[in-house]
């Protein structure tokens, strides 16, 4: 048993940290899905590359852009996540720890926190809403909450510098943190969901008065993208609003710039 699982065996075994237990359990130890996720992403980020992880949870993006060799800014507001990935990424001076949420402005924000299933935490009260509204979601419960640093993007690259890819995964405040951003970068991730599809539109209309102009989508956590090639923020739109309620979720990938080179994978 290597030292990384060493210490994910003892954050499940720790009262502190057991409600992590499944997620845990979920995103690490799969060898196949490791592999899967590092041919995914190695069509956007390369060795020595700059990442933002906004939203990191427990760790599992990270683990992957550090098998890709890329240094890893992972921004994560929950105290119980936070506590994980400290243990987790311990000793690795290649991967920083921000603990806030990345929102609108630099401050302070709440967050509702699902304790039976921490990945559903979120700084949107309008997602909590749509989950209380539909089918597969009605059992979530919000029953606490914490309020939170909060950071930028910008502020982000003015501290640590301009990344070549930023994956946001927040739970229904994807368009508040693309408020805090006001340059285009290389390459963006951010999720959809079905429960919340207005989301998204405002998320593509904002990278596209930032100038990003290419996009395309992997449902699910399949990590494999729909189109052959990209498609224009208003075709995406449409691909999203045709998409049945069961899909649930996925990725939306933008580029600034359709020249921008997408590394095969």
């Amino acid at each position: 048993m290597d030292a990384r699982t060493v210490v994910i065996e003892a954050l499940k075994a720790d009262p502190a940290t057991s409600s992590l237990r499944r997620s845990l359990e979920f995103y690490y130890g799969n060898p196949a899905r490791d592999d899967a996720m590092d041919a995914f992403f190695s069509r956007f980020v390369a060795a020595g590359d700059l990442v933002f992880d906004v939203g990191a949870h427990v760790g599992d993006h990270v683990g992957c852009f550090r098998r890709l060799d890329a240094r890893v800014v992972a921004v994560e507001p929950q105290p119980v996540c936070a506590r994980a990935l400290r243990a987790i990424y311990a000793g690795d001076e290649r991967v920083v720890l921000v603990e806030a949420a990345c929102g609108r402005s630099v401050g302070r924000l709440p967050l509702a926190v699902n304790t039976a299933n921490p990945t559903l935490s979120t700084a949107s009260p309008h997602f909590i809403h749509a989950g209380h509204d539909a089918d597969g979601w009605r059992h979530e419960v919000w029953d606490t909450g914490v309020e939170v640093e909060a950071v930028t993007l910008d502020s982000l690259v003015d501290t640590y510098g301009v990344p070549a890819f930023v994956k946001i995964d927040v739970e229904g405040f994807e368009d508040v943190v693309l408020a805090g951003l006001s340059r285009a970068l290389p390459v963006l991730s951010f999720e959809f969901t079905t429960i919340a599809r207005p989301v998204a539109y405002r998320c593509l209309d904002r990278l596209v008065a930032l100038g990003f102009d290419a996009f395309n989508v992997a449902p699910g956590d399949g990590g494999a993208l729909t189109f052959p090639g990209p498609v224009t923020a208003q075709e995406m739109a449409d691909h999203l609003r045709a998409l049945p309620p069961s899909a649930n979720s996925g990725d939306v990938y933008c580029w600034s710039g359709r020249a921008a080179p997408v590394r095969p994978g």
